[in-house]
């Protein structure tokens, strides 16, 4: 049984990890004459899934691009503070050595 995940280049986030398209895929895989129980193995499927996923420490998409603005706005703030730093030091030098 051979099942799809996503390439490296694709992103592993919530939205790639949809239980029902997991569960087609497995019961796709399956041996025709398993097929017959399609319903049951589909539910197992699903609720392992769920459950499994479920434990994973893993966020939704919008949410990780949310985190990474603040991630980048963080980083200017101190970047800018840094520099700012530095102009008060120099000053201080200055006063100091006059």
């Amino acid at each position: 049984m051979i099942v799809r995940m996503p390439t490296a280049e694709e992103k592993y986030t919530v939205e790639n990890l949809k239980v029902e398209d997991i569960a087609r895929r497995l019961v796709e895989g399956l041996p025709e004459g398993a097929r017959t129980m399609r319903r049951d193995i589909e539910s197992n499927f699903r609720a392992v899934l769920q459950s499994a996923l479920g434990k994973l420490d893993v966020t939704t998409r919008s949410e990780f691009d949310v985190q990474t603005k603040v991630l980048e706005r963080s980083r200017a703030l101190i970047e800018q503070l840094e520099a700012r730093i530095l102009a008060l030091e120099q000053r201080l030098k200055q006063l100091e050595g006059s």
